[in-house]
């Protein structure tokens, strides 16, 4: 698959175009809540052009592309819903204040696109170079899937760490006690000041370069291709902020949703060992399909999200039984 540099030039200035569309419709005026309506609309939007450019690379590419861009794009979307779950922590930690989440979110994600894209030429580069990185990538997926299960089973997926750059941050920018409208910096008394603000879109931005840690490996298990890998992480970002709002409450009621992910990073790191050992011409690793793939992801994901709907609600109807056994 050659894609002209052109095509790259394309691709990177459209979505930051729709980027600085959304943050001048969204912040345009006085700061205000992002209601479900707006982020409803949003997220269609994103989800529409995500898959509108699927049907493109399909028509210059081949199904064989189109196929893998969309496992990549629902992968790395089913593993942000993860990401969301931290944070929805880490706006409650630094007291955000409602109106000011969606600008947090968005410059954020912005920070992790870039990261991101970095991250992905390296790894393409590297894995180019040393075709043995696969078998190691495929045994992190596995690893990272089994960990996921057990930190849930203790309870331990819903914590935030502050890692070592916004450690840095704290100490070495003088910060004011409290926000100053959605401002970054301020100046108090001729001195220069960050405010809450800043730390936390670091807080974001740093968050998620450590879960691409994890998605960046798996969808390197779905396709070798770097544009496919960079638009795939890219559509899967852009609509998370409003997937953010839209969920709301939500998230707490998805309790089978780490299961899910967990099962979808196994899978992609077997495949990616078992492709690997394909490429190497062992005659009993068998090439899964990229169309199997792609049934595997959504039908779990579809399986544990509905389940986490019914538990949710069996689990409120046997609360309020509990609380009101009289009208039982």
């Amino acid at each position: 698959m050659i894609v002209p540099t052109w095509a790259w030039i394309a691709v990177i200035g459209g979505l930051l175009v729709v980027l600085a569309i959304d943050l001048w419709i969204v912040d345009r005026g006085e700061a205000r809540e992002f209601s479900m309506r707006q982020a409803g609309y949003w997220v269609t939007f994103y989800v529409v052009l995500a898959v509108v450019f699927g049907v493109v690379m399909w028509t210059v590419y081949g199904a064989g592309a189109a196929g893998e861009f969309f496992a990549g794009y629902i992968t790395e979307y089913s593993l942000s819903v993860d990401n969301l779950f931290v944070f929805f922590i880490i706006m409650s930690r630094f007291a955000v204040p409602r109106a000011y989440q969606h600008k947090v979110l968005l410059v954020g994600i912005l920070l992790a696109l870039v990261m991101r894209g970095i991250f992905i030429a390296l790894g393409a580069a590297a894995l180019e170079r040393f075709s043995w990185l696969f078998y190691v990538f495929g045994a992190f997926l596995v690893y990272t899937a089994i960990s996921i299960v057990r930190d849930h089973l203790k309870g331990q997926d819903e914590e935030f760490n502050e890692n070592i750059l916004l450690r840095w941050v704290r100490r070495a920018f003088p910060t004011t006690e409290g926000y100053v409208g959605s401002k970054i910096t301020v100046k108090i008394d001729g001195r220069r000041m960050v405010t809450p603000m800043l730390i936390v879109m670091v807080a974001i931005g740093t968050t998620d370069l450590l879960f691409a840690l994890d998605s960046i490996p798996a969808i390197f298990g779905l396709t070798k291709e770097p544009f496919i890998v960079f638009t795939a992480n890219a559509f899967a970002l852009m609509g998370l902020r409003q997937l953010y709002f839209l969920l709301g409450g939500l998230l707490q009621r998805l309790v089978y949703i780490s299961y899910g992910l967990a099962f979808i990073l196994g899978f992609i790191g077997v495949k990616l060992v078992l492709e690997a050992l394909h490429t190497s011409h062992v005659s009993w690793a068998p090439e899964i399909p990229i169309w199997v793939s792609l049934t595997i992801i959504g039908v779990t994901m579809v399986v544990t999200t509905v389940a986490s709907l019914v538990k949710a609600r069996m689990d409120a109807r046997k609360g309020e039984e509990e609380t009101h056994p009289e009208q039982v």
